[in-house]
Parts: C-alpha cells; structure tokens; sequence
C-alpha cells in the first residue's frame, strides 16, 4: 500500500500546487483581475473531469497490461510540456477575451501534466482495490485531498515568501519529474499484480447505483463547487487577487472531503442546524447596507467558517451515497463533473446571465433547497417525511425565509440604479442620489462594493472634481502644481468616471489607460467629465488594455509619452493589480515621465497598506517620495484619500505639495516588490 499511497501523495501536492503558482504568474497579463483566479479554477475542474473520464474508461475497457502500457506512455510523453513557465508570446492582445486567453495559455502550458496529475488518484484507488482483496480504497481518497490540502497552505506561507516564481515553476518541473518515476513503478507493479474480482467479499452482485444516486452525486459537489468559487470571487474583488485568498477556500474545501471521506466526522443533524446558522450569517453580512463596513479579520472567517460548513453538508451527504468499489471511478467521475458544472456556472454562465455577483446569494438558497430534496428522498430520514411533525415545517420555512431575504437584498441592491452591468473584471453600478435640480444631487460608479468616483448633477456644479480627486488631494495638488508652467501632458492608469479630466485645459494632453471595455462606455455616457474635457479644447485619448502591457508598447513603438503628471489609480473594487505596483512598473512609468515630472500613487485602501511598498520602491529607485493624506470635505464632495507623489532627483518638490505633504513613512518592512516576486499578505490591515 505505501507505494500506491506514496504515489497519490505526491500527485495530490503537485496538482494543487501548480495551480497557484501559473496563476500568480499569469496575473498581472489580465490586469490582476480577481476573476482570473475564478477562471483558472473553471479550467482546473474542467481538467480534472477529463482525468477523471480517462480513469474511468482506462479501468472499465482496458485489461491491466494495457492500463500500465498507456498511462506509463502518456507520463513519458508529459515531458515534452515543460517547462511550465508561460512566454511573452502568451501575453494577450488589447480588447482580447481574457477568458479564452486565460483557458489556451493554461491548456498549452500546464494543459497534459495536469491532466496526467488528475488521473492518479481515481487509478491508484481501483488499481489499489483491484490488487489486494478485500481493500477499501476510500482513504486513499481522503489521502488525496490532505496532500491536495498541504500544497496550498504551504503555498503563501512557505513557498511564495521565500521564492521568485521562476524558481517556484522550476521547483515544480523537476518534483514533476520525480513524479513521473515513482506513479510509472506503480503502474508496472499494478499490471503485474494478481487481478481479484471485487465482488467477491460480498458474496455476490454489487448493488447497482440508482439514477437518483447519479443525480445527487453530480448536484451535491456542483453546489459545494459554487459556492467555492462564489465565496472565492466575493473575497478577492473586495479584499485582493492573492494567493492566500484563493487557497484558503480551496484549502477548506479539500478539508471537509478529508473529513467527510476519511469516516466518522459528519454528524448530519448538528451540520444541519450549523448550516441554517451559515447561510443565514452570510446572507446578512452580503446586504447592500452591511457588506462595506464588515473589517477584514470579520469578513474572511465568516464565510470561511459558511464555506466550511455547506461544503461539510455536501460532501457528507455525498459520503452517505459512496457505492460499492466496483462503481468507484463512476462515483468519482460524477463528483468532478459536479465540480466542473459549478464552475462552468460560476465561470462562464454567470458573467454572462446575471448583471452582478449574484452567484453566491444564489448559491446559498440553492444549497438549502438541495438539502431539503436530499433529507426527502433519504429512506433513512424518516421523521422528514412527515410534513405535519416540526423538524420538516421548520427546515422548509427556514429554506423559504432565506430565498425571501436573499430575493430581498438583490431587490434593493439594484433599487433605482440607473445602469448595473457586469463582465470580467468585475460588476459596475451607476446611480443618482437625486434630481438633477438638487445642488448635492450626485451621479455615483460603483465597482463590487467601492466608489469609483462621482459627478453632481448640478450644472453649475458637475465640472468640479470630486471624490479622490480633489484640489486638495494628492493628484490635484501635483496637477495644479505642473499646471503653473503652462500647458501639460497627463497619463492616468484608470479611467473610472474620468474625474481627472476636469482639471484639462486648453492644450493640455489626458491619456487614460483603461484595461475594462465596459468603463469608457459608462464615463461617457453616463458621465460628463471625459467629454466636457474635450469641450474646453484638450486633447484626451483613451488607451484600451492593460496599462503596463500598453505602456510597454508604446516605449518599444514611438519612444516616452514624456508625461508631466502619471497617476496610477486602478482599483478593482477594493483590490489591487499587483503587476501595477512592482519595480519594474515603476521604472517604466519614469520612463514616460519627463525628467522633473511627477508619479502619483492612489493607495486608499480597506485592507491592504500599501505605504511600505511604495518606500521600499522609492528607495531602491533612488526616487524622492511624499505621502499626502487629506481631509474629507462634504461640501465639495471630497473623500479623504492618500495619495504617495514621487519624482526624480535632483528634481525636488516645493511650494504646495511641501505643504499639503510630509515623507512616505512605514512602521512596516516588506521585501522589495518585483515582477517575480510579490507578497500582499504580508501587507493586510487585519484590523
């Protein structure tokens, strides 16, 4: 057994291993978007149903000879994928589907070792219960998924703190090496072994599965899928895209299959009174009135804790369903098609059917109702079908409440907005606070749950910049300070509503660099500053893709754009684009920037404290550094924002960013950020 296990063992950590390894690589070519994490796991899962399906059809159509001929010949053949580390040339092109993008690269590069790492499990298992009689394979199951579960803790605490991610991708080539050795003298020993019948410890037939078992295998792991992938999406748009974030649900999942699958650890009636307490717990905490004042060291156990235990419910009403081993690759076969199901529905369908991040609201009520369906068709729960007694009354009217206050809170979330739109990179909302008669009327964009920025509707009033953006702020000040010399030429990493245009006059130059196809659209239609920009005679253009590619381009193509001002202020709700914040990115944003010309950073954020990066950066660069931090100012409607400006020596700020500013400072220490190396969890505000 300990070859078999070894095997799986090894398999386990390097499948899950590489997952956050290409995916923190491919990161920032898709704008540090939250939902390519989202995307990656859809590929994942979709990857893993194909092992799977080979696993099955290798065991049932194949004599064992053949078995080890064919896998052992694939695991040779793997080699010629690697390495694993993606080329420029998989960048992707301005206005591309970063969704194809993302399913292609993974398919080229990690597409057959995965695929190969996928099969291991389900053909150690039956290889294991076919060799040795009487074996139960399904701890080797649980095996699976605890060294599954070790890669990706091991991921953000040891792994990516210590290592670049070129060495992190070399690391895994050559443990995928030492893999193909072991899993190929596992198959030869598996083609060799004795062969025994599996249905002789019982005596007899083995019972076949009914259609019903097939049904509630497959829709038991696709809610459990959504809902992983929901709470995944739900936690990265509002807090970061890191690893720590993407593993940290994966992981919890993994848990509970360990848990359910090892025996002994579901008790379903005290599950299901937690889950009743789950749902409800993260219904509330996604009200529109609730979600922005939730603290982070509240909002990750939270729904930590609620993936915890609808995915404890699912995978242990699963276990109560396990067949007799000779259907052990079918039943396997129909958990990763579940799994695949729900993330095709988290990945693909509801980006493209729902106008918001509606999925998890979704999930949770469809979870409850599956569970109901589940306890009705149990011949074991007999006390449920007797719907006069208080056990079923009370489940049901549970069920119906939290449909009802779910249906509630999207009905008030999408109360008189004026636009709710949603792809990729995220959902994005316009609203008015009231009629354009109303001198503090104000015209709002929301990304996920942050303001992006706002406009009055007051005519008189509408030209004023507002928010982030203001006079006094960082990007005002430095805007004001270079306008003192004439006309000048501006760069902006996120266009937003497009709030910075209303400092354009005549013969200065605004260029936006935008990487979402729906937010120049939004700023001007549904906002006036972009093209009240232009009424006043500046020239404003708007660049599509993302900025550091775009920016890239532009060097190599037609030399600087010799910018006064470059203010980087790219957001994705409350998450960062990590790529837009390294060394490398910094250096080439100086590059644009005339000699004396001035870098301003927005890094106002709930979560993340982004000040002893930028330090560690200016000092490394040799680059002077001012940190200024103003006031909220309702009247104008100004939020209080901070804002690091930066420039060159000998160039040396004076005069009013002397006096709204004071030098970037940090309690904090963080290892110098680089395109090969990054650490945001490091970096969190827990409290």
């Amino acid at each position: 057994m300990l070859l078999y296990a070894l095997t799986i063992l090894v398999s386990a950590f390097l499948l899950f291993q590489v997952q956050p390894i290409i995916a923190k690589i491919i990161l920032p070519w898709f704008g540090g978007s939250a939902a390519v994490w989202t995307v990656c796991l859809l590929f994942f899962q979709l990857a893993l149903l194909a092992g799977y399906s080979y696993a099955h059809a290798l065991i049932r159509y194949c004599k064992p000879r053949a078995q080890m001929l064919i896998h052992a010949s694939l695991l040779v053949l793997s080699l010629l994928a690697l390495p694993i580390y993606p080329g420029a040339q998989w960048k992707p092109a301005p206005l591309a589907d970063p969704t194809w993008g993302i399913v292609s690269l993974l398919a080229a590069k990690i597409g057959i070792p995965y695929f190969l790492l996928s099969t291991t499990g389900p053909l150690m298992q039956a290889w294991y219960a076919r060799n040795f009689k009487g074996a139960i394979p399904y701890r080797l199951y649980a095996l699976s998924n605890a060294g599954s579960m070790f890669a990706l803790l091991s991921y953000p605490f040891l792994f990516e703190p210590v290592f670049t991610t070129h060495r992190q991708a070399a690391m895994w080539t050559i443990a995928y090496g030492v893999f193909i050795a072991i899993c190929a003298a596992t198959a030869i020993r598996a083609g060799r072994a004795t062969v025994f019948e599996l249905d002789a410890e019982t005596g007899g037939e083995a019972a076949k599965p009914t259609a019903a078992h097939y049904w509630m295998w497959l829709a038991l792991p696709a809610i459990a899928s959504v809902l992983l992938l929901a709470i995944t999406n739900h936690l990265s748009q509002n807090v970061a895209a890191i690893p720590f974030l993407w593993v940290l649900p994966l992981s919890i999942y993994l848990l509970t299959f360990i848990l359910c699958f090892d025996g002994g650890w579901y008790w379903r009636y005290p599950y299901l009174r937690l889950l009743a307490v789950a749902l409800g717990c993260m219904a509330y905490s996604i009200g529109a009135d609730m979600l922005g004042n939730i603290q982070i060291w509240v909002l990750v156990p939270l729904f930590s804790m609620g993936l915890f235990v609808a995915c404890m419910v699912c995978h242990g009403e699963l276990t109560r369903m396990k067949p007799h081993p000779r259907y052990l690759t079918q039943f396997y076969l129909m958990i990763s098609a579940g799994g695949a199901l729900g993330g095709l529905l988290v990945g693909l369908a509801a980006p493209r059917l729902l106008k918001s991040f509606y999925e998890l609201p979704l999930g949770m009520v469809a979870c409850a109702v599956l569970v109901l369906i589940v306890l009705k068709q149990d011949p074991e729960a007999e006390w449920f079908k007797r719907w006069t007694q208080p056990g079923p009354l009370v489940a049901v009217a549970i069920t119906a409440a939290l449909a009802v206050f779910i249906g509630l809170q999207i009905y008030h979330s999408a109360e008189g907005a004026r636009l709710i739109v949603r792809n990729f990179y995220g959902g994005l909302k316009v609203k008015d606070s009231g009629p354009a008669t109303d001198p503090t009327a104000t015209r709002s964009l929301t990304h996920g749950t942050i303001n992006h920025g706002e406009q009055f509707l007051f005519p008189e009033k509408r030209d004023l910049a507002t928010t982030y953006y203001g006079s006094a702020t960082g990007i005002g000040i430095a805007i004001l300070d270079k306008q003192k010399t004439g006309a000048i030429r501006v760069g902006v990493i996120g266009l937003g509503t497009g709030t910075i245009a209303s400092y354009g006059r005549w013969g200065d130059y605004y260029r936006y660099y935008e990487i979402n196809p729906l937010v120049p659209w939004i700023a001007t239609t549904q906002f006036t500053f972009v093209n009240d920009c232009r009424a006043k005679g500046a020239k404003l253009d708007i660049a599509m893709g993302d900025a550091r590619l775009s920016l890239e381009s532009e060097l190599a193509r037609q030399g600087p754009e010799n910018f006064d001002v470059l203010a980087v202020d790219a957001f994705s709700s409350d998450s960062i684009p990590v790529h837009l914040l390294t060394t490398e990115a910094m250096q080439l944003y100086f590059h644009h920037l005339k000699p004396d010309g001035i870098l301003a950073v927005h890094i106002s954020n709930r979560y993340l404290d982004l000040a002893p990066v930028l330090l560690g950066e200016s000092k490394a660069l040799g680059k002077t550094a001012r940190l200024v931090d103003n006031d909220d100012d309702d009247t104008l409607d100004v939020f209080g924002a901070t804002w690091v400006l930066l420039v060159a020596p000998p160039t040396q700020f004076d005069g009013e960013v002397i006096k709204a500013s004071e030098p970037l400072a940090s309690k904090r220490t963080v290892r110098l950020w680089t395109d090969d190396y990054s650490n945001l969890f490091r970096i969190v505000k827990w409290r």
